[in-house]
Parts: C-alpha cells; structure tokens; sequence
C-alpha cells in the first residue's frame, strides 16, 4: 500500500468527522460560554445534568459501533441488504433505550439529580433542563443510527452538511431562550434544552430528507420487522461488548464528576470550563479513531488482512501526531478561559491545574480510543475493549477516586490528577493486543441468507 496515496484517501474521510466534531465541541462550549453569563450555579447545573447526555451518548455510539463493525464490512463485500438488516436491529434498540431515557427524565429528573449533587439549587435546575430535554432523546437515537450508517458507506460529508445546520440552529435558538432576544423570556439553563431539542428535531428531519432522496441507505421503519438470524448474532455478539464497553465507560466517567460535585461548586466549575478544552484538543485524534474503524472495516471486508495491518500502523502515527497537536491546542487555552471564566478565584486556580493535566491525558484518550473504539472493533474485537476498560475503570480509577476523595480527602487537585491516570494503565495490555495482530478479521458471512 502506497504511503501517499493512503494518507490521502484517509484524510478525505477523517476531515469531515473532523468538522463534526468541532462542531459538536462548539455547541457544549457555547452552552457553557452563555451560561457563563448567567452564573455559576447555572454553568454547574447543566455541566452535571449532561453526565446523562454523555450516558445516552455512549449507548448510541455503542450501537453505532455495531452499525460501523458490520455495515462497513458488507460495504466492503457490496452487499446493500444486509446494511438495511443492520439498520432494523439497530433502529429496535436505540428506540428502546431513547423511550427509557425520556421516561426517566420526564418523571424521576430531581432524583437523576442527586446523585451528582446534594446542593438543592443545582438540582433544581439541572431537574428543570432534564425534563425539557427529554423528547430529544427519541429524536436522537434515530439519527445517530441513521449517520453511523451513512459514515459506514463513507457518505461522511452529509452528515457533516447536516450537523451545520443543527450547530446553525442550536447557537442561534440558545442564545434567543438564554437571553431572552426578540422578546422572548430569559430561561437560562431550560434555554439550553430548549435550543438542543429543536436542534435534534432539524438533525431529524435533513435526515429523513437525505433518506428520500437516497439510492441505498434509508429510513424505513419496514426494516424494524425484517428478521435474519444469522446477522442478529453477530449485531448481539459484537455489538453488545462494544455497548457495554461503551456504556461502562461512560457511566463511570460520569462517577469521575459525581466525585468532582462532591468536592464543591468552585470545583465543578473549573471542571465544566475543563470539558472545553478537553473537547477542543480532541477534536483531531477522535476524528482519526472514528475513522480508523471505517477505514479498517472496508478493507477486511474485501479480504485484505494484510492491508489492513498495514493501514492500521498509519493510522496509529497520524494519531500520535494529532494527540500532540491536541495538547498544544489544551495549553494554548489556559489564558483565555483562565481570563473568560467568570467564576471564583479558588475555581480558576483548580481550571489552571486542571488544564495542565489534560495536556498529557490528550495521549492516553487518543491511543486507546483509535486502538480500542477504531482498530480492533474493525474486525469485530469488541469484547477485548470492553473487558480492558471495565476492570481499568471500576476496579482501579473510581476505588482511587472515591479513597482519594473521601477517605484520605485530599486536595482537589490530587483527586483530579490520579482520576486521570485512568487511560495510561490499560496501555501495556492495549498495546500488547494491538501488536498480536489477532484483531484483524473479516467478519462477513456468505452464507448470510441461506
């Protein structure tokens, strides 16, 4: 394989995921930046009220990974039928894990609250954003199966026109219900839900609009009831460790901030301002990961292990070289928020500390994510992931966290910097996997409507 032209070719497809994903770090970081103007308690609220928002998140990128690990492979072979079965199982389970998360937040949203934080005034209106956001997870379980879909068949640049015009919409209604503009009323933190519901609406809509228009990938709720056993068990055996990986991880790092909210309002801030960062500095080596995944699984599809193997090394350099620009893009950022924040000095002293300690975490996120989420998930090893981040993350960082925390109460500051030290402990056992070459797999059936 020509060095060349696959940097070429891969970098065709990784900036447009690239696009999406400083779009969808601008809209929380505008959330946090107008919010900041409310006050702190509303940045607080909302930056713990998300915790669940990252939760669903995962659920579906679970689920998309699923979609990404077969559909990209049968892409790979040319066969379209057996994307749409792909698209019925997925459909099923994002709409039941949407529905229980609205039912959730409609009903319970006070007590989703309290577990991030016993300061009533948070959870009242972290419990006020909850119950208007709500709806939206039934929108957004929809579309994200529906784009994982369309970036397994490397129609990426749709997706990217389409989360424009929801990043568009989002800014625009958010600082309309926020401020209170054209004489709308001042909703602060409900402001935000408001703008993200109608947001995902749009999302839905340019979705369904793509479908209509579309030659091979579609919505069609036919495809719910379509039944083939054979691709159920592979979905259920490589898609479930990859969603309960997902999921595992997720709800834990939602732990990391429950541990933080523990630790006071000032702390809490810092870490709302951190997510800033964080999500600007990654925006690059994510990017590379979710690609990796498309990139590997089209080539195993079409018999080419060795390729793959080869194209995977590729891809683990430019990660290295995207995670040190991250880095840089995290250090540059400490003035800036250090001067915009509008939040007590005790606070601003935590997000400096804070920042710095995300310059080297950058590394570890970025490693793990391209070889865990991208490389061996291409070939169906999900359950390598979900084993290697479980023990890492309920076994080792949160016990560290919580004694750290609560027992030994030490300074925020050190509770923050063992908490991450969570990525680089798994990488020996990461690394190891990755060398090994097992993970490269072609996972199609030809006997798949037999």
């Amino acid at each position: 394989m020509d060095k060349k032209t696959f940097y070429q070719s891969a970098i065709r497809l990784i900036l447009p995921i690239v696009v999406q994903n400083i779009l969808s770090a601008t809209i929380s970081s505008t959330d946090v930046i107008m919010l900041n103007f409310v006050g702190q308690s509303a940045v607080s609220a909302v930056s713990l009220a998300t915790n669940y928002t990252s939760v669903i998140f995962m659920v579906y990128y679970g689920i998309g990974t699923g979609v990404t690990m077969l559909a990209s492979q049968y892409n790979g072979k040319g066969d379209l039928e057996a994307i749409h079965l792909v698209e019925g199982i997925a459909l099923k389970i994002s709409l039941a894990v949407s529905l229980a998360f609205c039912c959730a937040a409609l009903f319970i949203p006070h007590l989703m609250m309290q577990i991030f934080t016993a300061d009533p005034e948070l959870i009242s209106i972290g419990a006020s954003y909850l119950r208007t956001i709500a709806v939206s997870y039934l929108f957004w379980g929809i579309t994200e199966v529906y784009m994982a879909l369309l970036r397994s068949v490397e129609r990426v640049a749709i997706c990217t026109v389409m989360n424009i015009g929801a990043f568009v919409c989002n800014i625009i209604l958010n600082a309309v219900f926020i401020f209170g503009l054209f004489g709308m009323p001042k909703l602060g933190a409900v402001g935000v839900a408001i703008g993200t519901t109608v947001s995902r609406l749009v999302v839905l809509i340019n979705c369904i609009v793509v479908s209509l228009r579309s030659e091979n990938v579609r919505i069609r709720l036919s495809y719910l009831f379509r039944r083939n056993k054979l691709l159920e068990q592979d979905f259920v055996r490589m898609a479930l460790p990859a969603l309960i990986n997902d999921v595992s991880w997720s709800v834990a790092f939602s732990l990391y901030a429950a541990i933080i909210g523990h630790l006071g309002n000032d702390a809490v801030a810092a870490f709302s301002f951190v997510h800033i960062a964080r999500n600007f500095g990654t925006v690059l080596c994510f990017a590379v990961g979710g690609a990796t995944g498309i990139i590997l699984g089209n080539i195993m599809g079409e018999g080419k292990i060795e390729e793959a193997k080869q194209a995977a090394k590729y891809l683990m350099r430019l990660t290295l070289i995207t995670a040190a620009i991250g880095a840089v893009i995290v250090f540059a950022l400490r003035p800036v928020l250090g001067q915009f924040a509008r939040i007590t000095p005790q606070a601003k002293y935590y997000l400096q500390n804070m920042l710095l300690i995300e310059t080297y975490y950058v590394f570890g996120a970025a490693v793990n994510t391209t070889l865990i989420a991208g490389v061996f998930r291409a070939g169906g090893d999900s359950r390598f992931g979900m084993i290697c981040d479980t023990i890492d993350m309920w076994c080792y960082a949160l016990p560290v966290g919580v004694i750290s925390a609560f027992v030994l109460h030490l300074p925020v500051m050190w509770v923050y910097f063992l908490l991450c030290t969570d990525e680089f402990v798994k990488w020996p056992w990461v690394l190891k996997n990755y060398f090994s070459g097992r993970w490269a797999k072609n996972i199609t059936r030809d006997n798949l409507y037999s």
